[in-house]
Parts: structure tokens; sequence; C-alpha cells
């Protein structure tokens, strides 16, 4: 892309002069390619130039005055609109160029882009999008033990349970629960003595 700057060389006006020098000469500080075409001298440039000026652009006699500046056959402004450009540091965009790394300009349309740096880290920019990631799968986890709180409950439960009947078994036998069992097998001999005596009388009876 090459920045097409129309000037007049032999201009009688002293305002105009001025302007050329001021335009060619912050291109030149910022080491912007341009091509100088001159109307005074070539009547093609004057004519190319007045029909690509937009209409809203020109003055009410409908001639445009240098310096004009186009990017190829876009144009770009007069002198009064590339001055504001320069007051906003927005020259590069006026000229309808992507402003080289590192610069002010850049700086800007990164920030305009991303928002604003502190310490390193881009302010709602973004960074937004990993928090928002962040959140989801904070909220993935929070699901995830919810579902697994009631199964855990219930392994607990079963725990205490079999803790329970491990102590009943475990629990130690009384002093009257052992005289019982040891006065049952004491009559329990003496019930097996009597029934086998019964038995015999019976059978000696059978016999006379």
């Amino acid at each position: 892309m090459v920045i097409k700057v129309f000037l007049a060389s032999s201009s009688g006006s002293t305002a105009i002069k001025k302007k050329q020098q001021d335009v060619l000469g912050f291109l030149e500080a910022l080491k912007v390619d341009y091509a100088p075409l001159d109307i005074a001298c070539n009547e093609d440039n004057r004519m190319w130039m007045r029909e690509n000026v937009p209409v809203e652009k020109k003055p009410t006699n409908g001639i445009p005055l240098p310096p004009q500046i186009f990017n190829e056959e876009s144009y770009c402004g007069d002198y009064e609109t590339f001055f504001d450009a320069k007051e906003d540091n927005a020259v590069y965009a006026f000229l309808g160029l992507p402003p080289p790394p590192g610069s002010k300009e850049a700086k800007e349309a990164y920030l305009l882009e991303n928002g604003p740096v502190e310490n390193g880290t881009i302010v709602n920019g973004t960074d937004d999008a990993e928090d928002e990631e962040n959140l989801e799968a904070e909220e993935e986890n929070i699901d995830d033990d919810t579902l697994k709180a009631p199964v855990k409950e219930e392994e607990a439960q079963e725990e205490v349970e079999d803790e329970e009947a491990k102590g009943e078994d475990d629990q130690p036998v009384s002093e009257e629960e052992e005289e019982l069992r040891q006065l049952e097998e004491e009559e329990a001999p003496e019930v097996r003595g009597g029934r086998r005596r019964r038995s015999d009388r019976g059978s000696r009876g059978r016999r006379g």
C-alpha cells in the first residue's frame, strides 16, 4: 500500500505550504512510505484528486485544496482530519495502516481490544473466558461431590451396624446367665438317668 499525498509545489499560499510541510515531515518521522503527487505541474494529478475526493469532503466551491491524502485509491482525508488523527495518536488508523509493534497507537489498539492490563494480567479481556471455564469446572466438581455424598453416608451407616453386631457377639456373659447354664447342664444327666431307671423297671415287669 502506498500513501499518496497530493500537493502544490508552486502554491502562492503560505498556509498551504506550511500544511504540506507538516504532513510530509510527520510521515517521514514515522518512516511511512509515501508518494508526493504535484497537482501544479501535472494536470492528471489535479483531475484525479478532484474526482476522488468525496463530495461531502469538498469545500462549498467544489475544488479541494492540497494537501489531500489517499491510501492507494482510498481517501484518507485532508490536513484538518490528518491533524486531528495526529492529536489523537491515531495517524496509522487514519492512513489505513497497521501500527508498528511497540508504538503508542499499537498499545492503545490492544487495550481497546483486550481491556486494561494490571500487573501483567488482562482485565475484562480474555481472562473472563478463563474465569467462566474455571467456574464451570468448579460447578462440575460440586455436582460430583454431591452425588458421592449419599454413597459415603450409606457406607458409614453399614460400618456402624457391623460394629454394633460385633459388639453384641463380644459382650461378656453375666454371672446369672453362667449359673443358669451350669444348672441346666447338671439337671440334664439326672433327667437322662431317671429316664434310664424307669425304662429298666418297665423291662423287668414285662419279664415277670
